[in-house]
């Protein structure tokens, strides 16, 4: 039988670190979501409603749109960056400290 067979879930869903950790994951997906979203839909609402703006040019062919465009893989990289900077230091951490109590647990069963 597999180790993780053995896990109380139901225990470890009620546990009030997991819950918090949840919490706080789901916050920050949510909020990255939102912002990535929200900046996602600024071009083609800038490129509807914001033409002029959108058409200054900034060095040749190269306009503020085309900028804003290119700037959405920036963007895009940023909010992954961010994330794996919060889940390595903050999230990992304590579903690790989680997952060695529900083994300690499990380790003391018959």
């Amino acid at each position: 039988m597999p180790e993780t067979d053995r896990y109380d879930w139901q225990a470890l869903a009620a546990d009030a670190r997991f819950q918090t950790l949840h919490r706080k994951k789901t916050r920050c997906l949510w909020g990255l979501m939102t912002f990535s979203v929200a900046y996602y839909f600024l071009l083609p609402v800038g490129a509807a409603y914001f033409q002029d703006w959108f058409r200054i040019r900034v060095h040749g062919p190269i306009n503020v749109g085309i900028l804003f465009a290119l700037s959405e893989f920036v963007v895009a990289w940023g909010v992954a960056f961010i994330y794996t900077r919060r889940a390595n230091a903050e999230f990992d951490t304590a579903a690790a400290a989680i997952r060695q109590a529900a083994k300690a647990t499990v380790g003391s069963q018959p």
